[in-house]
């Protein structure tokens, strides 16, 4: 599970699409998306069910509830969650799922399933230029810009949660430093399914 964690505008959402692109371009499924679900309205630049599930507090309630949910955390007044299932059964497919969350979201996956977890925090180069990206994207008002902006330094203050922190100075740099992390992390030893049985077939070999 590959975490992606920043405060709104520093452009982990645009890493995360052109990290899915390029690690997905053969058409092969190596890491897909969790879609999460939330309260929020939904952006005029948003499509249901890809960027998120938007579903009313009573679902949301229903969905915790049931333990159907492996992560929730309430962000600048709405609600936010991942759904369990379609998580449990990328993992057991053999498949890298990438999330688009939140710090409370990344500390609830990581006290869950520590040695599945691989967190990285995306800062922005100035405070003045995560304004001005909020401001460039023009899809929230002035009072939500101005929310968000006033929870970036709560956010931020989490960086030292995570394993990486990346400066997303310039978009095409910071998704080849994600790709970096994720083709280290699937080399680690303890990932490697079936290279006992590997080593051992090599030992067995006679010269």
């Amino acid at each position: 599970m590959l975490v992606l964690s920043s405060p709104s505008g520093a452009g982990k959402s645009s890493i995360a699409r052109n990290l899915l692109a390029q690690e997905n371009k053969d058409g092969g499924r190596a890491i897909e998306l969790s879609v999460s679900v939330t309260t929020r309205e939904r952006r005029h630049s948003e499509v249901a069910g890809v960027d998120y599930h938007f579903i009313d507090s009573a679902r949301f309630a229903e969905m915790r509830d049931r333990d159907e949910l492996l992560e929730w955390a309430e962000v600048h007044g709405n609600l936010y969650a991942t759904p369990r299932k379609p998580v449990e059964q990328a993992l057991e497919a053999g498949i890298d799922v990438l999330f688009d969350i939140d710090w409370q979201g990344t500390q609830q996956i990581s006290e869950k399933m520590p040695s599945d977890v691989v967190r990285i925090f995306v800062l922005p180069p100035t405070m003045a230029e995560l304004q001005a990206r909020l401001n460039r994207r023009a899809e929230d008002g002035a009072e939500v810009i101005a929310r968000r902006l006033a929870n970036s330094r709560t956010e931020i203050a989490h960086w030292t949660d995570y394993d990486y922190v990346i400066v997303n100075h310039d978009l095409t740099r910071s998704v080849a430093q994600v790709s970096a992390i994720l083709h280290g992390e699937r080399l680690r030893r303890i990932r490697q399914v079936g290279m006992g049985a590997f080593v051992d077939g090599l030992l067995a070999e006679d010269l």
